[in-house]
C-alpha cells in the first residue's frame, strides 16, 4: 500500500505538472489573443461557471472514490445507476441556466456582454459531469495513469482549440471569442472522456447493472451532499464577489471599467499565478482520499496520521519555495507567464498566506476519507462567511479592489486552521 501510495502521486506530480504547463501555455496564448479586456470579461463569468460545474456533479466523484476504495460493493452497482440519475438531474441545470442568464447578465453583473457565455455554459455541464464520474472510479482503484493521460490529453485539445479557434472567433467580436473559450469545453472533456473509456476494464455490462439500488445511493448521497455543499458554498461564495463587489464599488464611485479591469488583474493573473504550485497540492489530495479511506474504515490510524503529515510535509515542500519567489521576485514569474506587470502589489501581500492554501486540499481529502466531510463543509461554511462579510465591509473603506484581498486571506485562514483544529482531534495527531 505504501509503494502504491508513493508511485500514484509521483504519477499524479508528473502529470500535474505537465497539465499545468499546459494550462500556462493555454493562458499565455488566451491572454495574447483575447486580451485584458477579453480576460476581464471571461472571469466575470467565471464564478457562474465555478458554481454549475460544482452543482452539475453533486461531490459524487468523491463519494465514489471513497465506496470503490473501501471494495465492499460491485463497481458496476456503484457507478451506472448514479451516472443516470446524475445526468437526468443535469438537464435541469441547463434550463435553469438558460432561464437565469438575462437576469444574472443585466442586473447582477452589470454587464450584457456576459449574456452568451453564460448560456454556454449550459452545454458543457453532462461532459464535465461524466468526465469526473469515470475519474473517481479510477482514483477509487488508485488507477491514476489513466487520469493522468485523460488530463493530458484535455489539456493538449484545449490548447489546439485555444491557439487556432478563439483567434479566428475575435474576427466576430470579442463577445463571440469568450464564448468559444467557454465552448472549447465541450471538446476537451470529451477528448478526456475517451481516453478514460480505454481504460476500463473490459467486463460486459448487463441490464442489471443499471438497477438502481437505493443503499447504493444513499450511501452515496450521504458522502456527495456534505462534500457538494462545501464546494458550493465556496462556489456560491465566488459567484457572490464580482456581485457584490460591482454594486458597492461603483456605490462608492468606481467605474465599471475600474472594477471590470482590477477584478480581472487579480482572479486573471494574481491568483492563477499564485495557485501554480497547487498542482503539486491536488495531486496529493488527489492521491491520499483513497489511501486515508481505504486505512481509516479499516482502523489503520497510525498509518493514516502517516500518510496525512506526508501530504503536508510534500505540499509545503514545494509551496513555501514558491512562496518565497511570489514574495521577492514577483515580477519574473508574472512577465514569464502572463507578459505583464499588472497585479505586483496584489502578490507581494497575498503570497505569504497561500502557504496555508497549499496544505488546505490535502487536508480536506484527509476529512473526507475519514468520513467527515461534514466537518470539512463547516470549514468552508465559515470562511465564506467570514470572506462574504469582510469583502462588504472593506469594499465600503473605498479602498478599491483590496477589499476582495484581504477577504480572501481571511478565508484561507479561517478554513485551514479550522482543518488542522480536526484532523488533530480526531486522530489525535
Amino acid at each position: 500500500m505504501k509503494n502504491k501510495f508513493i508511485k500514484s502521486t509521483i504519477i499524479l506530480i508528473i502529470g500535474g505538472l505537465i497539465t499545468k504547463v499546459l494550462g500556462m501555455v493555454i493562458k499565455i496564448f488566451l491572454t495574447r489573443t483575447i486580451g485584458t479586456d477579453g480576460i476581464s470579461l471571461y472571469m466575470l463569468v467565471l464564478p457562474t461557471f465555478n458554481l454549475f460545474i460544482t452543482l452539475c456533479n453533486l461531490g459524487v466523484p468523491t463519494a465514489i472514490t471513497k465506496l470503490v476504495s473501501e471494495k465492499k460493493k460491485n463497481s458496476k452497482k456503484i457507478i451506472l445507476p448514479t451516472t443516470i440519475v446524475i445526468l437526468i438531474y443535469n438537464i435541469f441545470l441547463i434550463i435553469l441556466i438558460f432561464i437565469i442568464s438575462p437576469f444574472l447578465s443585466k442586473y447582477l453583473l452589470h454587464n450584457d456582454n456576459t449574456y452568451y457565455p453564460l448560456i454556454a455554459i449550459g452545454a458543457t455541464l453532462p461532459f464535465i459531469t461524466i468526465s469526473s464520474i469515470v475519474k473517481g472510479y479510477f482514483f477509487g482503484k488508485e488507477k491514476v495513469f489513466p487520469i493522468t493521460l485523460s488530463n493530458i490529453i484535455e489539456q493538449l485539445a484545449r490548447l489546439f482549440l485555444t491557439t487556432f479557434l478563439v483567434a479566428k472567433m475575435m474576427e466576430y467580436g470579442l463577445i463571440i471569442a469568450v464564448t468559444t473559450v467557454v465552448l472549447i469545453n465541450i471538446i476537451s472533456e470529451f477528448s478526456s472522456i475517451v481516453v478514460l473509456l480505454l481504460f476500463l476494464p473490459k467486463e460486459k455490462i448487463h441490464r442489471e447493472d443499471f438497477k438502481r439500488d437505493n443503499t447504493i445511493l444513499r450511501e452515496i448521497f450521504n458522502i456527495s451532499i456534505p462534500t457538494t455543499t462545501a464546494r458550493l458554498i465556496g462556489s456560491i461564495s465566488y459567484f457572490l464577489e464580482p456581485i457584490i463587489l460591482t454594486n458597492i464599488l461603483k456605490h462608492v464611485g468606481c467605474s465599471t471599467d475600474y472594477i471590470t479591469l482590477e477584478y480581472g488583474i487579480i482572479n486573471g493573473y494574481v491568483y492563477p499565478l499564485l495557485l501554480l504550485p497547487s498542482f503539486f497540492t491536488l495531486a496529493i489530495s488527489s492521491a491520499i482520499l483513497p489511501v486515508v479511506s481505504n486505512s481509516y474504515s479499516h482502523r489503520n490510524y497510525s498509518y493514516t496520521k502517516l500518510k496525512i503529515r506526508q501530504a503536508i510535509f510534500f505540499s509545503l515542500l514545494v509551496g513555501i519555495p514558491a512562496t518565497m519567489i511570489f514574495i521577492f521576485i514577483p515580477e519574473i514569474p508574472l512577465k514569464f507567464v502572463y507578459n505583464t506587470n499588472l497585479g505586483i502589489e496584489y502578490i507581494g501581500v497575498t503570497a505569504p498566506f497561500f502557504i496555508l492554501h497549499y496544505i488546505q486540499a490535502p487536508l480536506t481529502s484527509s476529512l473526507n476519507g475519514m468520513g467527515y466531510a461534514n466537518v470539512a463543509m463547516r470549514g468552508t461554511l465559515y470562511g465564506s462567511i467570514i470572506k462574504i462579510i469582510s469583502l462588504i465591509v472593506f469594499s465600503l473603506f473605498r479602498i478599491g479592489l483590496w477589499g476582495l484581498i484581504i477577504s480572501s486571506i481571511l478565508n484561507i485562514l479561517t478554513v485551514t486552521i479550522h482543518h488542522i483544529i480536526y484532523v488533530k482531534k480526531y486522530l489525535k495527531m
